[in-house]
């Protein structure tokens, strides 16, 4: 059974300023939360008076991470930085987001390793129709591993 979650999205997601794209979280569970956003013209991705279909990528996976910050809050934690590694089947059925729609925002835990590894199913609806879909492949790293540019470096 979801639990109502009733705290302000930037407790929940290490993302700031216009960066944080998703304004509440509504519901979470073990295994899935439901965020939502109401496209606005003051959208860091506004453009030609509307929001690209490609943000929805974004969206699921700041949904992803507010899954994961709901979890570190309930463990006493604070929300972790993570990393989008890839999507699979991201299949949109809109060119853009207009100004005023609300998305609704879905993610389903596949699966999440003790290395800080997961997949979620997402999804995004506008009222009753689902607008877009896709698989995320997640990295939150483990506790107590420090991120550093030269980790990341070829």
């Amino acid at each position: 059974m979801r639990t109502i979650v009733d705290l302000p999205i930037a407790e929940l997601v290490p993302h700031g300023g216009r960066m944080r794209l998703l304004d509440r979280v509504l519901e979470a569970d073990a295994e899935t939360l439901l965020a939502e956003v109401t496209v606005r013209e003051d959208s860091l991705f506004f453009v030609d008076g509307a929001v690209g279909g490609w943000v929805g990528i974004e969206y699921m996976a700041q949904a992803v991470a507010a899954w994961a910050g709901w979890h570190a809050r309930l463990r006493g934690e604070v929300p972790k930085v993570g990393f989008l590694l890839g999507t699979r089947r991201y299949d949109c059925q809109r060119p853009v987001f207009r100004p005023g729609e609300c998305l609704r925002i879905e993610v389903h835990r596949q699966f999440f390793a003790d290395n800080g590894l997961g997949q979620f199913d997402c999804t995004i609806t506008i009222g009753t129709e689902t607008v877009a879909t896709a698989a995320l492949t997640v990295f939150e790293p483990p506790a107590g591993q420090v991120m550093r540019r030269s980790d990341t470096d070829g």
